[in-house]
């Protein structure tokens, strides 16, 4: 008898994430693309790398560079595991972020899962922050300017951002108590809130019974061991075979040794900000690093307790929002480059308003006609087809979404010296 308890107690303990029955629905592989999962891997990823390479990195200015070399180079598979942490935290970020898209898209944000959709918000903050703050890490030029560029952004804020820059860095300018904040944050802070949340947040997904699906999908249900567990670990193994080949193959990235007196033309920001620093060269920052991001946010936070019309399980909510979807996935990868190049050739409003604030002419203006642009576009969508409130938010969310995509891939590829526009080709 005493064994059999013990038995049933660790049946009990394996199955913790998951009943022993779930809905066939709910294991379609196209359901989830199992991205919670993936991002789970990525995240246990980090953590062992990030442990081993505990041992011999050194967090002070003049040693951190010189620990990454001497891992690298003289530890045995030493640069592999670097690798394998640099990837996998890459990776991780946009898994997160195509979980989070996945999520949305799906519906899955309403009750009983409302609370779980602003833990995933927190969580996909949590892993970008993870991966900025080691960003710093290595110490050469493109992570200390990289973080110089980011943290600058800080300043943007109204009333506190100097002190938050103050704060975060340490001091005035990225230095060495810098470096000893982010690594803490790091190797700290930041994995032990990651490890709270997520299990909040799977608590939350087991007690809401597992994946959302439409209500018309819940008859049929299959046992979880093997159907469940037996895709799960396919993916997982898939995602470590991925990991490991692009490890062997592509190193992670280190440039000279940083240098706060030489400063490289461009200065970037990490991938994930560029976004944020192509729309800083549009629009005013308040607008750019406050006001779009604060409208964001706060409206994925406020859409599943406002509305109550959630048709959760049903991607794109129905059959015409997910053709609205597409139509605004569309509009944005057109008109957000031709906006860019207009903006950048021809729309000078500072230029044509001088004696006019630039916080107007950079900041007013621009966001009221970017405003001006929605609510005519809502317009058009409201006559032509009609929408519920859900459909015509998710295309606004496909437009925020596509359009910041967009700006990053221009950032990233299509900014060269002076933050000037050019062809990669040219290079």
């Amino acid at each position: 008898m005493k064994k059999d308890r013990v038995s049933s107690s660790y049946r009990g303990f394996i199955f913790h994430l998951h009943p022993p029955k779930v809905a066939a629905a709910s294991i379609k592989f196209n359901r989830t693309f199992g991205m919670g999962g993936m991002a789970l891997l990525l995240f246990t990823l980090q953590l062992i790398t990030g442990l081993l390479l505990r041992f011999a990195y050194v967090p002070t200015p003049a040693e951190a560079y010189d620990s990454i070399l001497f891992i690298d180079q003289e530890i045995l598979f030493g640069g592999f595991i670097r690798n394998i942490h640099y990837w996998s935290g890459i990776f991780f970020v946009i898994v997160t972020f195509l979980h989070f898209i996945r999520v949305f898209y799906s519906q899955a944000i309403f009750v009983p899962r409302r609370i779980n959709w602003i833990i995933g918000m927190g969580l996909l903050i949590l892993a970008i922050l993870s991966n900025f703050t080691g960003y710093l890490l290595p110490w050469d030029q493109l992570s200390y300017w990289a973080v110089t560029v980011a943290t600058n952004m800080l300043t943007y804020i109204p009333l506190a951002g100097e002190w938050m820059l103050s704060v975060i860095r340490g001091g005035d300018d990225v230095g060495s108590a810098t470096l000893l904040n982010f690594y803490n944050f790091h190797t700290g802070i930041l994995p032990i809130a990651m490890v709270l949340l997520m299990v909040w947040h799977f608590w939350k997904v087991r007690k809401a019974k597992g994946v959302a699906i439409a209500l018309n999908e819940e008859e049929e249900r299959v046992s979880t061991n093997p159907h469940l567990l037996l895709k799960e670990l396919t993916i997982g193994l898939m995602l470590l075979a991925l990991i490991f080949i692009i490890s062997a193959l592509f190193n992670a990235p280190l440039q000279e040794r940083a240098n706060p007196a030489f400063s490289p033309n461009p200065a970037k920001a990490p991938w994930y900000f560029m976004g944020i620093q192509e729309l800083l060269l549009h629009i005013h920052p308040f607008f750019a690093f406050i006001v779009l991001p604060l409208i964001f946010f706060t409206g994925l936070i406020w859409m599943p307790y406002a509305i109550k019309e959630g048709n959760q399980g049903t991607w794109f909510h129905s059959e015409k929002g997910k053709k609205l979807a597409i139509q605004a996935a569309w509009l944005s990868l057109l008109i957000t480059p031709l906006i860019v190049l207009l903006e950048e050739y021809v729309l000078h409003f500072e230029v044509w308003l001088p004696s006019i604030p630039k916080f107007v002419s950079e900041g007013l203006v621009p966001m009221a006609l970017l405003l001006t642009s929605f609510g005519i576009y809502l317009g058009i969508l409201k006559k032509r087809y009609k929408p519920t409130i859900t459909e015509l938010i998710i295309a606004l969310f496909t437009v925020f979404v596509v359009s910041y995509i967009v700006l990053t891939i221009i950032g990233i590829w299509f900014r060269g010296e002076s933050m000037k526009l050019f062809w990669p080709w040219q290079i």
